[in-house]
């Protein structure tokens, strides 16, 4: 037997007592869960689908909708809102402040929204965004 042979033997006993030592170990851990009264997956299905729809539509809105996205879940969302609001909508971050501005589109030019009107605008945008994400995720 050459010495290599004996150290990648020696080397695949280790890692088979680290595998049963983990396996215990997770064993005792969820016999201390249940013991606790948890269950081992205490968070509903309805409940775990609500939030992942939240986290999705969330990103929908900061990352796809404010940078201009044209895909199309995101188009229809516009739109939606647009026809919602009675007026097209421009989404706009300036480099220099952090929040972002809303502005209407009318012959005259864009028109910023004031806070009231922003503030229903994106109750709006947040919730067509939820039933938009909810009906295309399976």
């Amino acid at each position: 037997m050459t010495d290599t042979s004996f150290y990648v033997r020696n080397m695949l006993l280790q890692y088979d007592k680290q595998l049963v030592t983990a396996r215990r170990l997770a064993r005792y851990r969820h016999a201390l869960r249940l013991a606790a009264g948890e269950e081992a997956s205490a968070i509903p299905a309805d409940v775990k689908r609500k939030m992942m729809v939240e986290r999705i539509a969330r990103e929908v809105v900061e990352n796809l909708i404010l940078s201009g996205s044209d895909n199309p879940v995101v188009r229809s969302i516009k739109e939606e809102l647009e026809a919602q609001a009675g007026f097209p909508l421009i989404f706009k971050y300036p480099p220099t402040e952090l929040e972002m501005q809303i502005f209407r589109d009318t012959p005259e030019g864009p028109v910023e929204l004031n806070t009231g009107e922003k503030a229903e605008l994106m109750e709006r945008l947040w919730a067509i965004t939820l039933d938009k994400v909810d009906d295309t995720m399976l």
